[in-house]
């Protein structure tokens, strides 16, 4: 495997992927594909309590999640390192975000509280921050706003981290 970081040059230079053999000068978003509630499920609570989708999760009809995109930016290049992850939604706002989830109006709802729903590799518990959904037009996964407090990854989102510690974490906890 051959990764090459930025350098003090301050060029973004490329790197050969170990899982797909390409060359990038980007880096892949570390998706959650569900919220952390369906990872602990039983198998049988999964087929009997919960509808999942690729945008969203309902658990037992009394818990909502999305599916969001939580943005870090890069402090020395342009560009985001972008987790894909879940955040729970109020069954109101839940509703009200699926009545125009397919309409070009989506980007006007404004933005909506919910919590964290993904534990993510590196950090210390994630589960349960505080956050904002914040809706794009149809077709754009929400951006998740983490709310201020002393957390590492509210930290990494409010100032963001250079590129060569994003390929660190993503090759320490994607394996490539």
């Amino acid at each position: 495997m051959s990764l090459i970081w930025m350098f003090d040059d301050g060029i973004a230079h490329p790197w050969r992927c170990s899982m797909c053999g390409k060359i990038h000068d980007t880096l892949p978003a570390v998706v959650s594909m569900s919220p952390a509630y369906w990872d602990w499920a039983s198998e049988q609570e999964r087929i009997s309590e919960f509808e999942l989708t690729s945008d969203t999760c309902v658990w037992d009809d009394k818990y909502f999640f999305v599916r969001c995109v939580l943005e870090i930016p890069f402090i020395d290049r342009d560009g985001t390192l972008d987790f894909g992850v879940w955040a729970s939604l109020s069954p109101e706002n839940f509703r009200s975000y699926m009545k125009v989830f397919d309409s070009p109006n989506r980007a006007g709802l404004e933005a909506m509280f919910g919590y964290f729903s993904n534990s993510l590799p590196g950090f210390s518990d994630t589960m349960n921050l505080k956050c904002d959904v914040v809706p794009r037009e149809s077709g754009l996964r929400p951006i998740l706003e983490l709310h201020a407090n002393a957390h590492p990854l509210v930290h990494w989102q409010e100032s963001g981290i250079r590129f060569d510690q994003a390929v660190a974490y993503v090759h320490e906890h994607l394996g490539i």
